[in-house]
């Protein structure tokens, strides 16, 4: 009677081989797959960060300009009194401005009005926010970042012959009281961007 013997081939060195082969062909295209996909999620989440630091910049630009108020404050040497709105394109700071509907959910004792300035710093256009209106010498804002990757900003303001104007109070009126109290129909903000290209908002100022 024959004796039957089972005998177990194992894999060749080439076989092995070829297989590891495939393997890292294969480990290498998902590898790619997945880097590509991280890399494009990455890339949306930085896209959705930028819109919304836009829209929030166009959010306090409206809400300051919608509430400017006419309220000239005192100037920080104390000597005189700045217009409820400046705008001079010869100064670092692009706006000055009272505006109304500061929240006080603390209940602190201080006025619904606030002294806000917009400037341009290192390609950020930053907001300050002043603890009170007529402040000395020793009152700090409160800076708050807006927008980076900024090119310049800037602001014009439309008279009542509804004509744009670079400045405001216009350099036409005298600077008296009153005319520190002028309003403007509306306020052209035109921002230049690094990435999303130039960025114009006019926003109409109420009564």
């Amino acid at each position: 009677m024959p004796v039957i013997t089972n005998r177990l081939r194992g894999f060749t060195l080439i076989e092995i081989l070829v297989a590891i082969f495939v393997f890292a062909i294969m480990f290498a295209i998902g590898y790619g797959a997945v880097s590509a996909a991280a890399q494009h999620k990455a890339g949306i989440a930085t896209a959705e960060t930028r819109l919304r630091d836009i829209q929030n910049t166009m959010r306090w630009l409206s809400l300051d300009f919608t509430q400017l108020v006419s309220r000239p404050v005192r100037d920080l040497p104390g000597s005189g009194e700045e217009a409820a709105l400046r705008i001079d394109p010869r100064n670092n700071v692009l706006a000055n401005l009272t505006r109304g509907g500061w929240r006080n959910s603390a209940g602190i004792a201080r006025s619904s009005l606030q002294r806000v300035n917009y400037l341009l710093d290192n390609g950020q256009l930053v907001r300050l926010e002043w603890p009170v209106l007529d402040a000395a010498q020793s009152a700090i804002p409160r800076r708050r970042a807006l927008l980076d990757k900024v090119r310049s900003v800037t602001v014009r303001a439309m008279n009542m012959g509804r004509q744009w104007t670079d400045s405001w109070p216009p350099a036409a009126v005298p600077a008296n009281s009153a005319n520190l109290r002028l309003r403007p129909m509306a306020v052209e903000i035109i921002i230049e961007t690094e990435d999303f290209g130039t960025l114009r908002r006019v926003i109409e100022v109420p009564g």
